[in-house]
Formats: structure tokens, C-alpha cells, sequence
């Protein structure tokens, strides 16, 4: 492949409605337009599959080069201005999956395990799947966070039974996070402390209504934030000796430090302890073809896995001026030159973490 080549690159997200300029997505995307690649975005609901066997998707298109900021790129897309075409998945260099399953329980609860069948036969085609769709359908819930090493994970319940809970909290002397097994940026998560008394019942109740709960044990270190520490290749993500980490803190009293949840943040250095974690947990997302990955970390303890959307990108350049997004698209030119190379022999999950 020549080192100049257009990469043909599709982001399969929620609804290009939906979007938002914050989003990572949109910054790759930028950074991909701007480095004259053929971008567009694809959602959930856009897929078919015809009689021919092949996979095409309506596809939202940016019309210019470039762009001077993501709510630009972001606003020509979901313009009437831009034209949306019909592209075929056999066309694509790669495709990466950047929608959030949690978003679709309540409305379109159909749409995430659709996306990732349409994106594993995709992969068994001419795209570069990433992450990996054949484990991420595996990977897409909490309890993908119990296949790691026991001694990166808090000690941990998952159960539908208030009672199960209740006796969990109370083994660790009141003290507890509980949060629904599918979901994400901080929504349905309650912490719980002997002064939670009686609102105890309510809060498990409004976890369960949907779904199995999580609890687990409940680090003291949380209360300063934790770090969400940003991994591609399986290692951390790592630009000119800056790590794209950021600190997520809550000031207001809000327990949570997800940003979506109005959590602040602020560039960080991974400590030992973070940096020993991501070494452990290194060898299974490389095992699993998790390309591009968040760890969020309290402490010596890994609380979470994202592997859907993992975002910062956005955060972390604005906070150094560092090139991350850059950096990314860069790897994957690297990974469609070695494709070639290697005659097309490499599997997709091999491609994805080399």
C-alpha cells in the first residue's frame, strides 16, 4: 500500500442524529477528513443486507476537506447540505464501532446486537473490524469485567435478588456501589453508606426494574475521582511521553466523576498502580482484538472496562495540544500497510493488535 493511499473509513454510531461534537468519534473523524480520507458514519438502523451477500449501509458523507473544529464537521453531516450515499462494507478499509449499547435499552433495545452481526460479517469481508466484533458482542456488559484477573477487580455481587444486595452492602459494613450490569457515563449508579438507611430498598429497586445489578465493594479513594486511562493495542495510549489520562473528579458532591454525569477533569500521569494495571489486563484485550479501550481506575482497582466508546480524545488534546487522534489514525494506516504485506493473511483480531 502506498504510504499516500485514501483510507476508505466508516463509523458505525448510535443515530447520526444523535451525535454530539464532544465525541470522540467526531474528532477521529476530523482528524481523518483533514488527512484527506474518505470518512462517513453509519448508524445502527442503517445496515442491509441484500440477496448478493453483500452488506451496505446509508452512509452520512462530509461534503468539504476540511474542518476548523468538530461542531463543523459535525453540523455539515447531519446538514441536509451533505449527501448521504450507499456504500458497501466490501469498500471500506475499516470500519470502527463507536456506538453505545446502553443508550438503546429503553427504545431500541434490537439495534446493538443487530450493529455487531452486520459488523461480524463485515469482518469476515474486506474491513478492518474494530474493536473486534466477534468478542465485542462478549464484551459488551459488566460482567466482560469479571474475566480478568480477580486482583484488578473490586470485590463484586451481580445478582437480581434485593435480599443478595442488601446482604452484600451489610458485609462491608454498609458501605457499596451499586449500578446496573448494562450501562454507562455514570446514569443509574448509587452509593451507599450507613447514612443511606431507608432509601437502601429504593435505590436497589430503581437498579433491578432494568436488569441485573451490580454491587461492589466501595474504595475510599473515590471520593477524589479516578483516572480513565485511555489503551490502544493493548497498551496505554501514548503520545511525545504525554499518556492520554485524565483525572474525573466531582466537586458538587456527586459521587459520580463521569463527565456526562458533570464530573470536571484535568490531565493526569498513571500512577504505579494504574500503569500495573494496565499491564494486567493487557494480554486478554489483546487475546480479545480490543483495539481501542478506556480503563477507569480508583486507587489499585479497575472499576470499569469500556470497550463500546471509550472518549477523552477530545479532552485530553485540548488539555496538552498533543495530536492523539492523529496518532490513532496514523496506526491504522500502519495496520493497512502490514495487512497488504502480509498478502491478507492476517485475521482480524491479529490486525487489530499488532
Amino acid at each position: 500500500m502506498s504510504e499516500t493511499r485514501s483510507m476508505r473509513l466508516g463509523f458505525v454510531v448510535n443515530d447520526v442524529a444523535t451525535e454530539q461534537d464532544n465525541y470522540t468519534t467526531i474528532r477521529l473523524a476530523r482528524t481523518a477528513v483533514g488527512r484527506g480520507h474518505q470518512v462517513s458514519l453509519i448508524g445502527l438502523g442503517d445496515f442491509t443486507y441484500d440477496p448478493s451477500g453483500t452488506v451496505r449501509a446509508k452512509a452520512y458523507v462530509p461534503c468539504g476537506p476540511d474542518y476548523t473544529d468538530d461542531a463543523a464537521l459535525l453540523a455539515d453531516i447531519q446538514s441536509t447540505d451533505c449527501e448521504t450515499v450507499q456504500v458497501s462494507v466490501d469498500d471500506l478499509d475499516v470500519l470502527m464501532l463507536r456506538s453505545d449499547p446502553a443508550v438503546e435499552m429503553a427504545e431500541r433495545p434490537w439495534a446493538p446486537s443487530s450493529g455487531l452481526l452486520f459488523a461480524q460479517l463485515a469482518g469476515l469481508r474486506r474491513a478492518l473490524v474494530l474493536n473486534d466484533p466477534s468478542h465485542l458482542t462478549d464484551a459488551s456488559n459488566k460482567t466482560y469485567f469479571q474475566h480478568f484477573p480477580e486482583e484488578v477487580r473490586p470485590v463484586t455481587c451481580i445478582s437480581r435478588d434485593p435480599e443478595e444486595i442488601k446482604k452484600f452492602i451489610t458485609d462491608r459494613d454498609g458501605y457499596g456501589v451499586v449500578k446496573p450490569l448494562q450501562g454507562s457515563g455514570g446514569q443509574g449508579v448509587f452509593v451507599i453508606t450507613p447514612d443511606s438507611g431507608g432509601n437502601l430498598n429504593q435505590m436497589i429497586d430503581a437498579v433491578i426494574r432494568d436488569g441485573y445489578a451490580i454491587a461492589q465493594e466501595y474504595l475510599p479513594k473515590a471520593k477524589d475521582g479516578d483516572l480513565r486511562l485511555l489503551m490502544l493495542n493493548g497498551r496505554p495510549l501514548e503520545v511525545d511521553g504525554t499518556y492520554a489520562c485524565i483525572r474525573r473528579y466531582n466537586d458538587s458532591g456527586d459521587a459520580r466523576s463521569n463527565i456526562s454525569a458533570g464530573g470536571k477533569y484535568e490531565m493526569a500521569v498513571p500512577d504505579a498502580d494504574a500503569l500495573r494495571l494496565a499491564d494486567l489486563v493487557a494480554p486478554k484485550l489483546i487475546r480479545d482484538g480490543m483495539y481501542f479501550v478506556g480503563l477507569d481506575i480508583v486507587g489499585d482497582k479497575l472499576m470499569e472496562v469500556n470497550v463500546d466508546t471509550p472518549g477523552g480524545i477530545n479532552m485530553v488534546e485540548e488539555l496538552t495540544g498533543l495530536d492523539f487522534s492523529g496518532h490513532i489514525i496514523d496506526d491504522l494506516e500502519r495496520k493497512l500497510r502490514l495487512r497488504e504485506h502480509y498478502g491478507r493473511t492476517l485475521t482480524n483480531v491479529e490486525l487489530a493488535m499488532l
